[in-house]
């Protein structure tokens, strides 16, 4: 044979490259068929969630031959060398690892060649991203030169065809990009799967050794007997490689924030202690404080209850939580991603002077029907998203609670022994998507086939009802006592966005309805209120170094309230010494309305590794009573990229939040001069990826906050000469300090089987009030102690030291064992100091008498969370059951102080003991 070196390649099979390298399988030499092929499904055959597209795949531009080694040479043998290639973003080979050894020096002599190789960049979802490729480099000696006529034979040789589709194992997905070939001839003809999974194969008749190669699946191998001028159709069921439940990670976007917590769907529903409520995961991030059980707020970086914003899609929602600490108002299916920004955010986003959560919700599938119901102890719900033609699809879920029901059943039948409260809940979402054609691989490609620019949007509706029941027990008792508490919320939104070429404009429209409810005993209040809101976002890329983002920010809101209420001591009258004081009912109809508006410009400016984005938002707010208020915020982040591995950070920026419109209703219920809050908020931090599997994010933040609404106001003077105490004020002022540090361990592979993260905060928090001390008590967070303490000192809600460490381990066969460890320092108090009673006859009641106010704290708060998973995979369906077991080790931890009615002696209120949730869920 002719020495002459003649080398092919080929490329198999490309993956998302989700952290360190993993190894493809290599083929099992014998190895019997992993499944038999089933017949073909009709069309109407569901799959699953859709995952990261590869836009543009990798192309080899710059190939370099290997050296063929001498001795092989000179023996006449030849090997093909498969390996398991790490393109880096900008195209360049980063890591080359084989698969398996092959021995005589071709090993070593076909990864030195590819290590020179160049590609073009690859993209997922349309950003360069780096990607692992599978690459067989053979090496063949020359071939006797082709007689005549002989290629005319071939082209007459009989041909079989093999046809199909390739499917999801459990979730019935179609599995799109695969690479499909008959045996590992250099020469075989190969087809790779289109977007609905299908494929089409001309091979010669006889037996086809087939073989399938698809990124985030286990390596798939079968046998079919093909038969001349004959098609063979067939359905593949690919095994997920990393496990039933398992998915492929979404690929990073690029930073426009210095601090952003991004969490998928998957590693957070697996998180123990959440029950499998994606957005409870936020609890055990850096930067949050523990709030006080059931109450369900977010302290983010010493701010206040009420301070951090949450949005769904875009558009602010009341509450994230149901009531009494229940799950969050979104199905956890629904959810694609959640955002959280602790700090330092960009101009896009206003109104809170602490944090920003936002949860994204995903678009229904684009290959078939797909669905999954949950049930637990708690509540049940289910999900189904299907499309209805190329370019529209629809996504639906709804959850309705029924621990309301079921409890009465399980407490004590004697008369008056047990009296609860418990929440009844139910929420939904509906998304419909339209506009997002299959076909294109790229969006440059997509706007050329919409002649130059392309339209995509949905509409959404979702919304949550929740309310608070009193369930009792016993032969006359046993009913349900109705309790006038309730808190419900709808929204209507609209997505429309526009592309062409560099510019890209988001217009998000919106309406809303809020209602809520509440009675104790002879106080009442009934409250609706009404939205109607819109966003633009509109951006240009100018060049690789600069991109601009401007847009607007509106929203309007009237708000109206009927109350009863007894009225303020002043029209109080008491029958006699020692009795009840008896009040005048007021009874109240109020309206009130509210427009905030906000400008906003912002741009990304890249200056070699210094990447700054200086930006602005102006707002507005105008309501009701004449209030018309003017704020304008700055802000400024600046990331600098030292190595590949490690990026320094930092921002700066003013933050204002707008008063709660109900807050302008006039005297003496409301203040109709209350104007915006407003805070400075700072950071400096380093990350460092030690690993493509481990990375650490270490960050300081100052927060100073002023103008804050506080409760009472100050006395003021009225023009009429009287003396009125205002019900608010912006005397409110505040400091937080601290550091953040987040370390993480990332699931890198199917054979990668621990993930997990520990994070810590040390923090600082005060609270005050400017001015002097309002009389009649009160204060930043409660009634001050005595007369002598000061109107600035800890924040009711600082908690100095904060950890939480997460883990997760893969047994295998569908088993997965988490844990969840949380730390926090006891919440300040005002001791009780009894030295005397104090008894007022007027009310017929006793006072306290206290210590320094938040001179203690109590005892520090711990708990051990777990979670055990167990999955199923069934060829068209998964079944998957959990247990979840909140505190573990039963700690007693003091969540509530209470006195007795002499107020001499404090008496602790533990949480929850040990809770265990058993769930089931289904999903196709």
């Amino acid at each position: 044979m002719s020495p002459n070196l003649k080398a092919r390649s080929a490329l198999a099979a490309a993956s998302l490259l989700l952290a360190t390298p993993a190894l493809a399988q290599a083929p099992q030499a014998g190895a019997p068929p992993a499944e038999a092929a089933a017949p073909s499904q009709t069309e109407g055959a569901p799959p699953a969630p859709a995952q990261p597209t590869i836009t543009k795949p990798p192309e080899l531009v710059q190939q370099v031959n290997a050296q063929y080694p001498p001795d092989a040479l000179t023996q006449g043998l030849t090997a093909s060398v498969r390996l398991i290639i790490t393109i880096a973003e900008d195209g360049t080979v980063s890591d080359v690892q084989p698969t398996e050894l092959v021995g005589n020096g071709f090993d070593e002599a076909a990864q030195a060649a590819v290590r020179q190789f160049r590609f073009s960049p690859a993209e997922v979802d349309g950003v360069p991203a780096p990607v692992q490729v599978e690459y067989v480099y053979h090496f063949t000696l020359t071939a006797p030169e082709e007689g005549p006529g002989q290629e005319q034979v071939e082209q007459e040789a009989p041909k079989a065809t093999l046809t199909g589709q390739l499917i999801s194992r459990g979730s019935r997905s179609r599995v799109a990009g695969a690479t499909v070939r008959c045996g590992d001839d250099p020469e075989a003809p190969e087809a790779t799967s289109d977007a609905d999974g299908r494929f089409t194969l001309e091979v010669p008749p006889g037996e086809c050794a087939v073989r399938v190669v698809a990124s985030g699946y286990q390596l798939y191998q079968t046998k079919e007997q093909l038969k001349e001028n004959e098609t063979t159709e067939v359905n593949f069921f690919l095994a997920p490689a990393g496990g039933a439940l398992e998915t492929v990670v979404r690929s990073e976007r690029p930073k426009k924030e210095v601090v952003r917590r991004t969490i998928t769907r998957e590693e957070a529903q697996k998180t123990p202690g959440t029950f499998g409520d994606p957005i409870r995961v936020i609890q055990a991030l850096p930067g949050v404080a523990r709030a006080p059980f059931i109450s369900g707020e977010l302290l983010v970086r010493g701010s206040n209850p009420g301070q951090t914003a949450t949005m769904m899609d875009g558009v602010s929602i009341p509450i994230l939580f149901h009531l009494l600490g229940g799950p969050s108002v979104v199905n956890a299916e629904f959810i694609d991603q959640l955002d959280f920004y602790p700090g330092g955010y960009g101009s896009q986003y206003g109104r809170a002077v602490g944090g920003i959560v936002e949860v994204g919700t995903r678009k229904g599938a684009a290959d078939t029907f797909h669905g999954s119901v949950k049930v637990d102890v708690l509540d049940a719900g289910f999900f189904l998203e299907t499309p209805v033609s190329d370019g529209i699809s629809v996504a639906a879920a709804a959850r309705r609670s029924y621990i309301d029901t079921l409890l009465p059943v399980f407490l004590p039948k004697s008369e008056g022994s047990t009296l609860s409260v418990v929440p009844r809940y139910w929420d939904y979402q509906v998304r419909v998507d339209f506009g997002a054609k299959r076909g294109a691989n790229s969006e440059a490609e997509a706007q050329a086939l919409a002649g130059g620019a392309r339209s995509t949007g949905y509409v959404m509706a979702f919304g949550s009802d929740d309310q608070l029941r009193v369930v009792s027990s016993g032969p006359e008792t046993e009913r349900d006592l109705s309790l006038d508490t309730q808190t419900l919320f709808h929204r209507i939104k609209g997505d429309w966005t526009y592309r062409k070429g560099a510019l890209t404009s988001v217009f998000t429209p919106y309406v809303g309805y809020d209602g809520s409810s509440f009675k104790f005993g002879t106080a009442s209040q009934d409250g609706t209120a009404y939205t109607v809101g819109a966003r633009e976002v509109l951006g240009m890329e100018l060049s690789s170094e600069l991109t601009v983002r401007t847009g607007l920010d509106l929203m309007y809101e009237y708000q109206s309230y009927d109350v009863k209420f007894p009225a303020p001591e002043d029209f109080e009258y008491v029958a006699f010494p020692g009795a009840e004081s008896v009040g005048e009912l007021l009874v109240e109809q109020l309206s009130v309305d509210a427009f905030d508006g906000a400008l906003f410009l912002e741009a990304d400016v890249k200056v070699g590794k210094f990447t700054f984005t200086p930006g602005v938002r102006g707002n507005l707010q105008v309501a009701s009573g004449g209030a018309r208020n003017l704020a304008l915020d700055p802000r400024l982040w600046v990331r600098f990229g030292a190595t590949e591995r490690t990026s320094l950070k930092g921002s700066l920026g003013l933050y204002s939040q707008p008063p709660e419109t109900f807050r302008f209703i006039s005297l003496p219920y409301g203040n109709p001069e209350v104007v915006y809050q407003r805070a400075f908020q700072s950071s400096l931090g380093v990350e460092h990826r030690f690993t493509d599997a481990f990375n650490v994010d270490l960050t300081g933040f100052f927060n100073r906050r002023f103008k804050n609404i506080v409760a009472p106001g100050q006395l003021v003077t009225r023009d009429s000469g009287g003396v009125v105490q205002l019900p608010y004020s912006n005397d409110g002022i505040g400091r937080a300090w601290g550091v953040e540090l987040m370390a993480k361990k990332d699931r890198t592979s199917a054979t990668d089987k621990w993930s997990g993260w520990v994070s810590y905060t040390f923090s600082r928090s005060l609270d005050g009030r400017a001015g002097p001390k309002p009389d009649g008590g009160g204060g930043f967070g409660g009634d001050f102690g005595n007369e002598t303490d000061s109107t600035y000192g800890l924040s009711p809600f600082d908690q100095t030291h904060i950890l939480t460490l997460v883990s997760s381990y893969v047994l295998g066969n569908g088993w997965e064992l988490g844990g969840r460890f949380r730390y926090t320092t006891g919440r300040p108090t005002t001791p009780l100091n009894h030295t005397y009673d104090l008894y007022q006859s007027d009310r017929n009641r006793f006072d306290g008498t206290y210590g320094p106010y938040a001179s203690a704290r109590t005892a520090g708060f711990h708990q051990l969370d777990m979670r055990l998973d167990k999955s199923w995979q069934f060829q068209s369906w998964t079944l998957g059951a959990y247990l979840d077991v909140q505190n573990l080790y039963n700690q007693e931890n003091v969540e509530f102080v209470f006195n007795d009615y002499r107020q001499r002696q404090e008496y602790e209120v533990p949480g929850i003991p040990i809770l265990p949730v058993v769930g089931v869920k289904g999903s196709f």
